[in-house]
């Protein structure tokens, strides 16, 4: 399986210039924790960074700053890490591990954006497998102790 497989195809998404409580209404809105920043580039829309709701904490909240006076592009984390649809779940497993992020986002071969990709997938897919790995162990006991009681 590969991040192109596993990823979320819905993505909420800030431009730079969206303001910050905008981005905070987004998150809750939609449920998330974080946004993609994108820059349109025609057909397409590049990721560029993301922000975070530990983000706006951190940069506006803690620092007592107004949120109304900042934009995204100003609190989010530039330079976006991306994994591409057709990298495996290893790969994006190691960038999230390296860089300390739980959220990807997942890019076309041209550098689209496709989707997003969540540690929570990821456990979802380890999870399931578990399960699976489990019930063969289960199942080859039982047919051990019927082929030899």
């Amino acid at each position: 399986m590969n991040a192109g497989q596993l990823c979320s195809r819905e993505v909420v998404i800030a431009r730079r210039d969206t303001g910050l409580v905008e981005a905070a209404r987004l998150m809750r809105e939609h449920h998330v924790g974080s946004l993609v920043v994108i820059d349109e580039r025609l057909p397409q829309r590049v990721p560029v960074g993301m922000i975070t709701d530990r983000d706006i904490v951190i940069a506006a909240v803690a620092k007592e700053v107004d949120p109304s006076k900042l934009t995204v592009g100003e609190v989010m984390s530039a330079g976006a890490l991306v994994v591409r649809e057709q990298d495996g779940i290893v790969d994006a497993l190691r960038v999230m591990r390296e860089k300390g992020v739980r959220r990807l986002p997942v890019v076309t071969a041209s550098g689209g954006l496709a989707g997003i990709l969540a540690m929570d997938d990821i456990l979802e897919l380890i999870a399931e497998e578990m399960d699976g790995f489990v019930r063969t162990l289960k199942s080859e006991r039982g047919r051990e102790a019927r082929v030899r009681p």
